[in-house]
């Protein structure tokens, strides 16, 4: 199957303390992160690699298919590309190591660079309300597979 991959802006490095809205998918759209297992490990690299590469991880949504991330760079040495890299890639392979059922990852991924005047607050308002959109709660703070490295989701009202 030949994806189309969205091109990176031409005259932006992704580097430094920027916004950035990045959606992923599955390989071939399964809907592989129904499990709570491979969820819970992902969520354990996101930890890892967002500290190690200087994110602040404002939210996350695993839906079935896909994942959502609102991060931000927390110095000049932040590079979101490396980050994204680093990040499907030892996910993918623990995935393909433990489950031996294939890739995790289609290539590539969708981002945008929110401009500062963006609202950081309504961004993660239509990450977090994603379960709610496709039906899966009725309530985001029901979806078990959202949350925060910088906030405390259940306090946040949307």
């Amino acid at each position: 199957m030949q994806y189309k991959i969205k091109p990176r802006l031409t005259n932006f490095d992704y580097r430094g303390c920027h916004r950035y809205f990045v959606t992923t998918c599955t390989d071939q759209k399964q809907p592989l992160f129904r499990e709570a297992v491979l969820v819970t490990a992902a969520i354990a690299v996101l930890v890892d690699e967002s500290q190690k590469h200087s994110f602040c991880v404002w939210g996350y949504c695993f839906m079935p298919d896909h994942l959502h991330l609102l991060l931000e760079g927390e110095n000049e040495n932040a590079d979101m590309k490396l980050f994204v890299r680093v990040f499907k890639q030892k996910t993918g392979f623990a995935y393909g190591r433990q489950a031996a059922l294939g890739k995790l990852w289609q290539p590539g991924y969708y981002d945008h660079v929110l401009r500062r005047d963006e609202d950081l607050r309504e961004v993660l308002k239509y990450i977090f309300n994603n379960p709610v959109r496709k039906g899966l709660v009725s309530r985001y703070a029901d979806y078990p597979h959202l949350g925060s490295l910088a906030l405390d989701v259940k306090t946040v009202m949307f």
